[in-house]
């Protein structure tokens, strides 16, 4: 059960409307998180703005995807497992590649190179290696794909902190088991 509920609709103030309407207006819905998150509409805020930002990275929607599922499995987050095996799913990634996401394994030399990446960011605290960043290179993931993957592993950092606080309740069919 969540330790923070959702705010309704109709009992947000106009700062949390207005943001609330805008989600809805884009998604159709408000999950969980989203309608969570406005307990602080700078946070949502943020967050929309850096997730919208990162839409327009140089990584491929399925690159993304799966750098979501490798984050949120490292942080242990079963909501952004769910949300991201479902938008894996809706960006041309089966089931089976979602799980091997997770793993940090893809069968794209280049995606599995940006997953090794991600992960050694984040066992590192950033403090990768030289060589990490030269085999990053070498499977063509240059400064600006490095950068924006240090960037999806922020956005997803954030909102899996953020549904260990609030204990989101799911409202995506649950992931699978790896």
């Amino acid at each position: 059960m969540a330790n923070i509920k959702p705010v309704n609709v109709e009992e947000a103030d106009d700062r949390q409307r207005e943001l609330l309407q805008a989600v809805k207006g884009k998604m159709g819905s408000v999950p969980n998180i989203l309608g969570t998150m406005v307990h602080a509409p700078s946070v949502l805020k943020s967050y929309l703005m850096m997730s919208e930002a990162m839409g327009e990275s140089s990584l491929s929607p399925a690159l993304r995807e799966r750098l979501s599922l490798v984050v949120s499995e490292k942080n242990g987050c079963g909501y952004c497992l769910a949300a991201h095996t479902v938008l894996g799913k809706m960006n041309g990634l089966s089931e089976a590649e979602t799980i091997e996401a997770r793993k940090g394994k893809a069968s794209d030399a280049r995606d599995a190179a940006a997953l090794t990446f991600a992960l050694r960011v984040m066992e590192t605290n950033g403090f990768v290696s030289d060589e990490d960043r030269q085999a990053a290179s070498d499977a063509g993931l240059g400064e600006q794909q490095q950068i924006e993957i240090v960037g999806m592993i922020a956005l997803n950092t954030l909102t899996n902190l953020f549904n260990h606080i609030a204990e989101t309740d799911l409202d995506f069919p649950e992931a699978p088991a790896k």
